[in-house]
Parts: C-alpha cells; structure tokens; sequence
C-alpha cells in the first residue's frame, strides 16, 4: 500500500462547525474554575473591591479633595485599568497551556486546529468581563452614579471589552511565541505601566509635566477612559469613541494575523 493511500486525510471545517468547537472549548476553559473556586472568588470578588479600597479610599482624598469626588472620576478609568490588566494576562494563561501539553491533546482530537487557541481567549474574556460587572456593582454600593442610563453604561463595558480583545491578540501574539509563561508575565508588567498611569485613568493629563501630557493624550487608554466617562457620567463623547474603537481595530488587524501564524507554527 503507498505512503498517499495510507496519510490521513484533511478534510477543512465549515464555519458553523468551526465556531461550534470553540464555544465548546471555551465552555471547557469555563470548567476549571470549578476545580479552582478560589480564583473567581479573587478575580470577580476581591480584586474589585480591593482596588476601589486602595485606589479611591486612599487616594482619593489627596486628589480630588472627598472621595466621592474621585469615586465618580476615577470608577470608569478603574474599569479601563483593570480590563487592560487582565486581557494582558491571557497570553500567559495559553503559553501554560502549551508547555503543559493541554494543546497538544486538543490537537489529537477531531476539531478545528483553531478551536483551543480561540476557546482560551473566550474563556479568558468571559472571566473579565464578569471581573467589569463586579468593579461596577462595588462602585454603585460605594455611591457611584451612573448619570446616563443603564444602557449607556453597558455600552461602556462593552467598548472596554471590545477593547480588550484587541489588545488581548498583542499578548496572545507574545503567549504563542514566548518560551515561558514568565517572559509573557515580564511584557505584560512592562506594558500595563506606561498604558495605565500615564494617562488619565486616576488623574487629569493636565497635571503632568509637559513631556508626560504629549503621551498621555495619545495614549489610546486615555481615548478609552475618556469615553467610558463619558457614556457612564455625561459629558461630551468627542471622538473619544472612535479613537478607541480604531484603537482596537488596529490592534486586531496587526497582531491576531501575527499571533495565528505564530501559533500555526507551533502547534498545528
């Protein structure tokens, strides 16, 4: 019998099928935290909690004179902080995955070869955005307004979110490429700094030096939390919006191509 009659033949999915595989996966990614109760409790629970005590309650005051004052500044750009601050970790989570094996087991089974990779960033994503809703129930039970409406203020979460999943394909792009979870953990540190603090996130650009304020307004994390405040306590959109829905289309054309062919060439 020759080598082309006994080779396994590969047969190319539909999209539904496709799609099918990594809803299923990420239900799979959603599983573990059954088997690790203590990571919802401290990613959707604690860590909420914790950073409007630290961030509002022990700064506040210096800031913006109260701390309802900043509570009502500083709650939407905390939302932008923390969305920024947990979609930098999902490469870490499947560069994990690899070196454990995980993907390799996935990959001896009859799915799309894209179906893990895709699976563990909606998995990943689900988790943040339950992470965005607590951060939002802890500062309405702290005084928080939402001066705009409800629906407004989920279109908020849902511009973080979309967002996210931009800049979630630069560590994922990372993730598939890095050796270690560690050198993924380095970038993310390395880049959540300069993204989150310089700009205005906790306070105004004007307050910064001049060389400070030229970065900050075109720092696409200041765009964003400008318009989450926006949408969540009134005032004027501008192109905030825009800026960062470009923002995260950008992001996605360059590093999601970057990131498959990466992961094709290690897995697949």
């Amino acid at each position: 019998m020759s080598a082309s009659a006994t080779a396994p033949v590969r047969h190319r999915l539909g999209l539904v099928t496709t799609a099918r595989h990594c809803f299923s996966l990420t239900g799979r990614n959603l599983l573990h935290l059954k088997a690790n109760p203590g990571e919802i409790v401290g990613f959707v629970f604690v860590q909420p909690l914790l950073v409007i005590a630290l961030l509002v309650y022990v700064f506040g005051g210096a800031i913006s004179g109260d701390t309802a004052t900043y509570l009502q500044y500083a709650l939407p750009g905390l939302i932008v902080q923390n969305s920024v601050m947990s979609v930098l970790t999902t490469g870490a989570g499947i560069n994990q995955d690899m070196s454990n094996g995980v993907f390799d087991r996935l990959r001896s089974l009859p799915i799309a070869r894209i179906a893990p990779l895709i699976g563990h960033m909606l998995g990943h994503m689900t988790r943040v955005t339950a992470g965005l809703l607590m951060l939002l129930v802890a500062g309405l039970l702290q005084g928080f307004e939402i001066r705009t409406g409800l629906l407004s203020a989920l279109s908020a979460l849902l511009l973080a979110l979309v967002f996210g999943i931009g800049l979630a394909w630069v560590s994922i792009a990372i993730g598939v490429s890095a050796r270690s979870a560690t050198t993924v953990h380095m970038f993310s540190g390395v880049l959540s700094l300069p993204l989150t603090f310089v700009s205005n996130v906790f306070v105004e650009t004007d307050t910064m030096p001049g060389w400070l304020q030229a970065w900050a307004k075109i720092n696409p994390i200041s765009h964003e939390a400008t318009a989450l405040r926006a949408l969540m306590s009134g005032g004027p959109l501008g192109t905030s919006v825009w800026w960062t829905l470009g923002w995260a289309a950008t992001l996605t054309a360059v590093f999601a191509p970057l990131a498959l062919r990466a992961y094709r060439q290690r897995v697949v």
